[in-house]
């Protein structure tokens, strides 16, 4: 196949790609989604975090049962009829009788514990920590959905810049090649001059076709961590990567120095970050239900109360007058009220077991607790590191692909005139390309680090300035 048609082949390819959407879409505009639209669509639709939702509700559900049974009595009421065919007591005389009789009870009962060895008390920390346990958790699912998300979403970026420049570059090699067959025909260079230039337009266009496929694939993880239905196309914005960005290489720089901002960055990762939260809110249950465990050896303490009346009759006994139901009801009514102590004595040590179990858990969860605050520690200090790396990185790259650049332009006009052989002019252009790459990967490296930064100082993924309209 021609060049110019191989050309022309890769760019309608790249444009495709770009565009990505069908010609019968293309008709209808489609939402060009910014990295902070693009979080949000996939909290909204993450299965992660509907389980998360369940399990928060689950949380107040058993906060809602520790308040009613620690305030509030258990009620109870009941009724029975049943006709007895043989013998039985005669409610009446208290004496038996063998006539079939018929009976109609009804009841009303009521309990209070008013002392089980603080188990009501401790319940209600335990379930008011497992609820904020469970916020936190919530929290915890949708900032990892959003670094999910962002990592993605560069990586689309990433692979777009770079299907961009690797078409610049292959249309800069067919116009090459064709000033080569030209100069081949003025006498101007060998066949073999024309050959290697040719070489390195195939070899270029080998990479774009590669290129293309990684931005595919890059785009299809981006929907698939955001819920985005596969078959519909996704258009996203890439101005956190385009050339004003990258030509200038002004970025904000993070206030303050690291050495003055990282205890107070740490201090409130310890405080704030989810995590943090869950690993001392395990903490602290695992210690209220030690105390549960020991109260467990005290004497409990409940009131109760209740009320009852009957009806009965003989219906097959000729000559009995059945009092009326009004009267039985009201004469055959009773209440009662009780005040009981039960005190432990002999359990075949069952309780004391369950007090070592729930100081192996207390052990256990402190020794998690501060395993975590050490995590949460390294984790940001390595953050605030490689944030003040990626900045300079950054601003590295891009003054070495602004020279890059220059000298590119450079050589390609000393190509066009002859100057230099066809191995130099690829040798600079693959420098060039390579200078790039490496620039856009900073900056992209550069805002993520800055992101992680931000969160661990407090502030979410969807509330940060930075990616309003990033």
């Amino acid at each position: 196949m021609d060049s110019g048609k191989i050309k022309l082949v890769a760019v309608a390819i790249v444009m495709y790609v770009m565009q990505g959407v069908t010609s019968a879409q293309a008709q209808e505009p489609v939402q060009v989604m910014t990295l902070k639209e693009c979080m949000e669509y996939a909290v909204s639709n993450s299965t992660s975090m509907r389980i998360s939702e369940a399990d928060l509700r689950d949380a107040q559900l058993e906060r809602r049962n520790a308040i009613l049974q620690a305030f509030t009595p258990s009620v109870s009421a009941g009724t029975y009829a049943y006709y007895n065919f043989g013998r039985s007591v005669d409610p009446e005389t208290n004496t038996y009788k063998s006539t079939t009789s018929f009976q109609n009870g009804y009841s009303a009962s009521g309990s209070l514990t008013l002392f089980n060895g603080f188990e009501a008390v401790n319940n209600l920390r335990i379930t008011r920590t497992a609820e904020a346990m469970g916020v936190s958790k919530a929290q915890q699912t949708k900032d990892e959905i959003c670094l999910a998300t962002m990592e993605a979403y560069f990586n689309v970026i990433y692979h777009h810049q770079m299907c961009k420049a690797l078409e610049q570059e292959v249309e800069a090699a067919s116009k090459a090649l064709q000033l080569a067959r030209r100069q081949e025909e003025l006498g101007r260079k060998g066949y073999a001059d024309v050959v290697q230039i040719e070489a390195d337009l195939a070899g270029k266009e080998y990479r774009l076709t590669s290129t293309i496929n990684l931005y595919n694939q890059a785009l299809l993880t981006l929907k698939d961590v955001m819920f985005w239905p596969l078959d519909q196309p996704l258009q996203i914005d890439f101005s956190i990567a385009d050339e004003e960005t990258l030509a200038n290489g002004e970025v904000l720089v993070y206030g303050g120095t690291l050495d003055e901002r990282k205890e107070e960055i740490v201090e409130n990762a310890l405080h704030t970050l989810p995590a943090a939260t869950l690993a001392r809110g395990q903490m602290l249950n695992a210690k209220r239900a030690l105390s549960t465990a020991r109260f467990q050896l005290l004497p409990s303490l409940s009131l109760s109360g209740g009320w009852s009346t009957s009806y009965f009759t003989y219906p097959d006994e000729k000559g009995y007058v059945t009092t009326p139901f009004n009267k039985q009801f009201t004469n055959n009514m009773g209440e009662y009220i009780q005040l009981s102590m039960s005190i432990p004595i002999y359990g075949r040590l069952g309780r004391q077991a369950n007090i070592s179990r729930k100081k192996n858990d207390y052990v256990r969860a402190t020794a998690q607790y501060e395993q975590k605050m050490r995590e949460i520690e390294a984790e940001v200090t390595r953050a605030l590191q490689d944030k003040a790396g990626a900045e300079a990185a950054f601003l590295q790259a891009n003054r070495q692909a602004r020279v890059q650049q220059e000298a590119y332009r450079y050589n390609t006009r000393k190509f066009e005139q002859g100057l230099i052989s066809p191995i130099e002019f690829q040798t600079s252009s693959g420098q060039w390309l390579q200078a790039r790459a490496e620039q856009v990967n900073a900056l992209l490296r550069y805002w993520l680090k800055r992101c992680v930064v931000e969160y661990y100082s407090g502030v979410p993924y969807l509330e940060q300035e930075e990616l309003q309209g990033k």
